[in-house]
């Protein structure tokens, strides 16, 4: 697929599936600006093609990120694409973590979100058209134990992300809001340095690869959610109709 002479933004690009998916984009022809506060894998991400541009921000701060937004169309160009890939993920039983950490992980995964949104979607909406991808996750939609901050965090940016669709349908922009299961990147290790959920982690894991492909159909086909993997299909079916079902197995799977 050719994305020559495109602008993409992705934030979270000094790692995982902002990295993965920048190289990506890249390859394909478009100039991609990466927003992190990890410069050093920015840094990284920019040594693979000479049309990816760094840009430190912290994408909590609302003005920072208006700014740099403002900056990627005066230097870059229009922006076509936005991916909001930025995330921590801590793990955790609520009540044992500490309530800063709980705030910081919704005002990241989701406020990020929101900051990003109103930079970006203007601008797009006053040209109409554009592609504006939200990394939410299964535990979004299934939550399990040990997990509450996080699936917290992405059961917002599920909702924000179909409201924010359905308020602007009609504007010639296409919306895709991804919900993968656990994904071979730097963020699962995150996880993996607090506590690891046995249920999550004798499930799927995918590639970045597998997600961003499910990701182009999504926005190929005018697909609102992606569910990228077997598993994560079938635990939208499961949340539907079998919720006290899947708690169920979580308890069992945590032994409380």
């Amino acid at each position: 697929m050719s994305f020559s002479g495109q602008v993409a933004v992705i934030t979270g690009g000094g790692s995982g599936m902002g990295q993965a998916w920048a190289r990506r984009l890249a390859t394909a022809g478009a100039t991609v600006a990466i927003l992190d506060v990890n410069e050093a894998g920015m840094a990284e991400t920019a040594a693979s093609a000479p049309n990816i541009k760094p840009y430190a921000v912290d994408i909590t701060d609302a003005d920072a990120v208006a700014g740099v937004f403002a900056d990627i169309e005066g230097s870059l160009g229009p922006v076509d694409r936005v991916a909001n890939a930025a995330a921590i993920m801590p793990f955790g039983r609520l009540l044992e973590e500490d309530p800063k950490l709980t705030t910081r992980v919704m005002t990241i995964n989701y406020g990020g979100l929101v900051n990003v949104a109103t930079a970006a979607l203007p601008r797009m909406i006053e040209r109409g058209r554009g592609d504006f991808v939200s990394f939410s996750s299964m535990t979004g939609i299934v939550p399990g134990l040990l997990m509450g901050a996080y699936a917290s965090s992405k059961a917002a940016v599920q909702f924000y992300t179909e409201i924010l669709y359905h308020e602007n349908r009609n504007s010639g922009l296409r919306f895709c809001c991804v919900c993968p299961p656990a994904v071979k990147t730097a963020l699962w290790q995150q996880a993996e340095a607090t506590v690891v959920p046995k249920l999550p982690s004798k499930g799927e894991t995918l590639t970045p690869d597998v997600v961003i492909d499910d990701i182009e159909r999504c926005l190929d086909k005018g697909k609102l959610f992606a569910y990228p993997g077997k598993q994560t299909q079938l635990g939208v079916v499961m949340r539907r109709l079998f919720p006290q079902l899947i708690w169920r197995v979580s308890h069992d799977a945590e032994g409380f």
